[in-house]
């Protein structure tokens, strides 16, 4: 199993942020604008830790010592379920360094994007270190 995949079913915040390069980017299934850094994608990531319900890993697809890895999953959000992949780049020290989310159906991706929105004051304070 991937580390990656280790530290979001642990809901390992610190975990998950030590996989994170410095000049990550993460592509969100609900924002225009990718988010460049490491501070606002760990923020993020809590702030989803929060947001999703049952979330579970379905499926994992990678090369052995490859450097893309996908990772599918399902859970709920606000009653809504959805359905989703992670997919992951890692630079030469094995470290993220682009992660986008796409989401399924309509009606998850909107709940999450709610959900998200919900949560952005929150996370833009813990990305500013506040």
């Amino acid at each position: 199993m991937h580390p990656f995949r280790k530290a979001v079913e642990a809901r390992d915040a610190a975990a998950l942020e030590a996989l994170l390069a410095d000049d990550v980017v993460f592509t969100s299934p609900v924002a225009y604008k990718p988010y460049p850094g490491k501070a606002i994608t760990a923020a993020i990531l809590r702030g989803v830790l929060r947001v999703f319900e049952d979330f579970r890993y379905v499926r994992e697809i990678s090369e052995p010592g490859g450097r893309d890895h996908a990772f599918v999953f399902k859970a709920t959000v606000n009653g809504r379920e959805v359905h989703g992949c992670d997919f992951l780049h890692l630079d030469e020290d094995g470290l993220i360094d682009e992660f986008t989310v796409m989401v399924r159906p309509l009606s998850g991706a909107n709940a999450l994007a709610e959900a998200m929105a919900a949560q952005f004051a929150q996370i833009e304070r813990e990305a500013r270190g506040d």
